[in-house]
């Protein structure tokens, strides 16, 4: 498996992402998203969730920011906002679409504790179940890591039917996994909107575990 090794850490190993780059998906990806734009359509539903998790002028991630939405959605309502995508293609989508957002070609698991402390992490958009095999506690602890004493994650991804080269992540062992990273679940629903918890789409606020 081929991996890259940050400067603090262990090595990055390649992730499902990677395969789905490979078949040309990311490009429709962020084009997709960017003629939704163009066209007026609302592509805001997990900014404003996440802006209620906030006080004003918070500092948030947004780990695996895609072409930048989430994160350009919340600089708009007076965030100090930190977006890293793995992905090139995608970050040269989000500079050419929001060019006053701050992005980096960085993974999730390159994060260590001197990156935070943010007031929110946001992982929304089927991130956590494109992560390469076997490092989604590592991923969930990088980013637990970052949080600051009240600090919380915001995840969201499909539990059923996941994108093509993601993987099925059910909602029971994605819970055991985050209780492992030395996470809790402050609230599970099945949208962005709130909306009870279902077996199609999860979302979770999650924050560190009490010792």
């Amino acid at each position: 498996m081929n991996s890259t090794t940050p400067p603090h850490g262990e090595p990055i190993p390649t992730t499902r992402r990677t395969r789905w780059q490979e078949a040309g998906q990311s490009g429709n990806y962020g084009k997709r998203f960017a003629d939704l734009i163009s066209a007026g359509e609302d592509v805001d539903g997990e900014a404003r969730l996440a802006d209620t998790l906030l006080p004003r002028g918070a500092r948030v991630l947004d780990a695996g920011a895609g072409m930048g939405r989430v994160a350009a959605a919340l600089l708009r309502r007076g965030h100090d906002v930190v977006a890293i995508e793995p992905d090139p293609a995608l970050v040269r989508q989000a500079r050419e679409t929001y060019p006053g957002l701050a992005i980096e070609e960085r993974d999730i698991l390159d994060l260590g504790p001197d990156d935070g402390p943010f007031d929110l992490v946001v992982c929304v958009g089927n991130v956590i179940v494109f992560l390469a095999e076997d490092t989604e506690r590592r991923a969930l602890g990088a980013m637990r890591d970052v949080l600051g004493e009240n600090g919380r994650i915001l995840v969201g991804f499909h539990l059923q039917d996941p994108p093509p080269h993601a993987r099925t992540y059910p909602a029971a062992e994605f819970e055991a996994d985050l209780a492992a990273a030395g996470l809790r679940v402050d609230l599970r629903a099945g949208t962005y909107q709130l909306h009870p918890a279902n077996d199609a789409y999860g979302v979770w606020v999650l924050s560190r575990a009490q010792a």
